[in-house]
């Protein structure tokens, strides 16, 4: 099943993401292994999982070979953009500011990114005018 928008990922769906995101193409047994490393996971809940994931539309699987190999649909960035802009209808009631300045006080900032915020805010403002 192909969808033009994938439904937002759940958690797990979404560490099984950032697996692909990380290594590209992979088969189940080498994402397995990935997510083994830090949780551990049986190996037929995360093929299931990728099943799953193959017919909500999440990854496409290519069934050419004998190992099957999955690949996100979406890229990390669009999967992140989708996944903020629900929380921002969600929590913020569309509030760009809120969502920015609950993040921000949420974690500790580190001046990198700090002068990343303001670099990004400079090119939005000048974009504007």
């Amino acid at each position: 099943m192909t969808k033009r928008n994938p439904p937002r990922p759940t958690n797990a769906e979404l560490e099984i993401l950032n697996v692909l995101y990380r290594r590209g193409p992979s088969t189940v047994r080498e994402v397995h292994r990935e997510i083994n490393k830090t949780k551990p996971t049986v190996y037929t809940t995360v093929l299931k999982m990728m099943q799953i994931m193959a017919d909500k539309g999440l990854v496409k699987r290519d069934e050419s070979a004998r190992a099957h190999v999955y690949e996100a649909r979406l890229t990390q960035e669009q999967t992140q953009r989708q996944l903020v802009s629900d929380l921002l209808q969600r929590a913020f009631e569309g509030s760009a500011a809120r969502l920015v300045m609950h993040a921000l006080s949420a974690k500790k900032t580190s001046p990198e990114e700090l002068a990343s915020i303001k670099a990004l805010l400079k090119e939005l403002e000048g974009g504007r005018r």
